[in-house]
């Protein structure tokens, strides 16, 4: 298994301020991520495919 990304890699990975993702968890959209304690962490091929699931034109 690949390390878990956090808030910053994931924003570096999509170009998104973090805030942005902040925003998207609580309007259940963006990456599947889960908590571990007090850290929101992604799993990297998760990320990826959500963004390979998303329409042409949206990412």
């Amino acid at each position: 298994m690949n390390k878990l990304w956090g808030m910053q890699e994931v924003a570096d990975f999509l170009d998104v301020p973090i805030n942005t993702l902040y925003q998207w968890r609580t309007r259940k959209y963006g990456p599947p991520g889960k908590r571990v304690g007090k850290y929101v962490r992604f799993v990297p091929d998760q990320v990826k495919a959500w963004v390979e699931s998303l329409p042409d034109g949206t990412a």
